[in-house]
């Protein structure tokens, strides 16, 4: 993104507290093309205009415009800046008029963290700095009204000093940059306890006008779609925490509201795991919460699992939280968390229940494993072919067919015994292994995914193709039901339908060379319903912006509207279950 009247590739401009500045600009500086300005366009500024704080649309004439932009062309040198300058927060309509294509990152800290931060040596009052805190919200909301929604995005601070990763991955995917992954070291934040905050009520009542123009300021660009990135802003009901857009067909919502169910479904790639309810309208709504790469979900009644990026997450349905969440009476489930079990990254891909233990699949040691108190985990099975346990990632073993209680099939890219070896042939090395022997049932598949037992029938999707298929495998072949515009990965179903995870794929040594690519140049990311009658869409969600791919698709049969809480949720602190036979020893 260049301006066409000055050549300056558009600046990046950070608005955010200085350890969330910090953090960016470094990881800023490994995305392909960007440098950190080191304030130099601040300095640029204040030369043009003098020692002001403040700056409007007005203060921008043309003759410092031309000055400014100059300046930064020459410091720039084909670069784009990423400038963090604390002045940015009281400058965004002046910085607006000067660099039009510029972009503007919001990390937004709620008052009480700013206010009661421990690392303020200022000699203010809580009052006092809630004051403060208020006027430059204040001032920075009228800015953000005067220029157009596509050119700013806001995340929260908790995301950047919790996930910065995921924090990241929002921004490259906003600002259209490729990027490396590299973060800095980082820490949380520590929690407050509000019994010990001076002046809380006071400071609240100070800064809670500003704090519901902000998250009106939110909502307003939650409702327009942004035209700069891929990404677009959300939904607000929905709760989330980044920006995407979703376009449901007419007929999707309705599908589910008539078969009584929600889907779960897990975007590892840009961290949100989302809960999709069909309204009785036929509109569809969305629950959000954001994780470290979400990948494989498992549900069983009143429990659901989920691996990250080094995490196994275990939650259960606390049904009588529900009723306390808003809107009053809608949710009809809660999931909170119970137990997290630390796996280390072992690119945990699939999770399942097998009778009483949650069984998941350990891609990079190439092995099936459950979990134990003690251990990272425990390895239960590998292929035969694989001659050793090591963290190579050899065949890409990645999905499995739980019967009964216990794990019958599993899927793989490959055969190999070799670091990555499954990627040589990964357009037609594909295999269905059968558990019991070891022998592969399927041979020839192009990157399997989410081998399924539905109904007397086995599906699997040929990830590769884009495709779902029926496998019969007594006779080991395959059969099309359906070629969908995007790499399939994620299924569930409900009666005779089946729904699909659809990603667009990146075009990329991964990626690249597979049938799919050739065949649809234009992917697509969502949920596509198939009819398995025959074989035609039912109806599809299209997600557009930070969501690209889509790993795990699962069906909360009876549950039409749940809810999941992540460790920073406030039922998280406040919520106590006990055993039934417990609760007569409570007051």
């Amino acid at each position: 993104m260049t301006m066409d009247n000055a050549n300056i590739p558009a600046p990046i401009f950070l608005i955010a507290p200085p350890p969330a500045a910090t953090v960016l600009l470094q990881a800023l500086g490994h995305a392909e093309g960007v440098a950190d300005s080191a304030g130099r366009i601040d300095g640029i500024i204040d030369r043009q205009c003098g020692l002001r704080a403040r700056l409007t649309a007005a203060d921008a004439s043309p003759d410092a415009m031309a000055a400014i932009r100059e300046e930064v062309a020459a410091i720039a040198n084909g670069k784009q800046l990423a400038d963090a300058s604390p002045n940015n927060a009281l400058r965004v309509a002046f910085l607006h008029e000067v660099f039009p294509d510029a972009a503007f990152v919001w990390v937004f800290r709620e008052p009480l963290k700013s206010v009661y931060d421990p690392r303020d040596t200022s000699p203010l009052s809580p009052a006092e700095r809630a004051l403060e805190w208020s006027t430059s919200m204040a001032t920075l909301s009228d800015d953000l009204e005067r220029i157009p929604v596509a050119a700013w995005m806001h995340l929260p601070y908790r995301l950047v000093a919790q996930y910065p990763d995921q924090a990241m991955t929002s921004i490259v995917n906003f600002l259209g940059l490729k990027w490396d992954g590299w973060v800095p070291p980082h820490r949380d934040e520590p929690a407050l306890e509000r019994e010990q905050l001076p002046d809380l009520k006071t400071v609240e009542e100070i800064t809670a006008r500003v704090s519901s123009r902000v998250n009106a300021a939110f909502a307003r660009a939650g409702a327009q779609a942004r035209s700069r990135p891929r990404s677009a802003p959300p939904n607000p009901a929905a709760q989330q925490e980044n920006t995407f857009r979703s376009t449901a067909s007419e007929g999707f919502g309705a599908l589910l509201h008539e078969l009584g169910l929600s889907l779960v479904v897990s975007t590892y790639q840009s961290g949100f795991l989302i809960a999709i309810s069909g309204e009785p309208s036929g509109a569809v709504s969305m629950f959000v919460r954001m994780f470290r790469s979400p990948m494989g979900i498992a549900i069983r009644k009143g429990q659901m699992a989920l691996g990250t990026k080094t995490e196994l997450w275990d939650f259960r349905n606390v049904q009588t939280l529900a009723r306390q969440l808003e809107p009053s009476s809608r949710n009809d489930a809660c999931y909170l968390p119970r137990r997290i079990h630390v796996t280390g990254d072992i690119r945990v891909h699939e999770v399942g229940f097998a009778g009483d233990e949650l069984w998941l699949i350990n891609t990079r040691f190439s092995a099936l494993c459950t979990l134990d108190a003690e251990s990272s985990f425990v390895p239960r099975w590998r292929p035969p072919f694989i001659s050793l346990y090591a963290a190579e990632d050899r065949c890409h073993l990645n999905g499995m067919t739980i019967i009964g209680d216990r794990v019958r099939y599993v899927s793989a890219l490959g055969t190999t015994d070799t670091a990555g070896g499954w990627r040589a042939n990964k357009a037609g090395g594909g295999v269905l292994l059968d558990v019991d022997s070891g022998e592969p049932v399927l041979r020839g598949l192009s990157m399997p995914h989410s081998p399924r037992l539905h109904d007397t029938r086995f599906y699997i999707l040929e990830s590769g193709k884009g495709t779902i298929a029926n496998a019969d495998l007594a006779a080991g072949r395959v059969e099309t039901i359906a070629e969908l515009p995007g790499f399939t990965r994620g299924l569930a179903f409900a009666g005779p339908y089946a729904f699909v995870g659809l990603s667009q794929v990146r075009e990329s040594n991964i990626f690249g060379g597979i049938p799919l690519t050739d065949r649809v140049a234009e992917r697509e990311c969502g949920i596509w319903a198939i009819d398995l009658r025959t074989g035609q869409v039912a109806g599809y969600l299209r997600f557009e912006g930070t969501i690209h791919e889509i790993f795990d698709v699962q069906a909360l049969h009876g549950v039409r509207y749940p809810a999941f809480t992540d460790l920073s949720d406030k039922l998280v602190v406040s919520s106590f279950a006990v055993p039934d036979e417990a609760l007569h020893e409570f007051a």
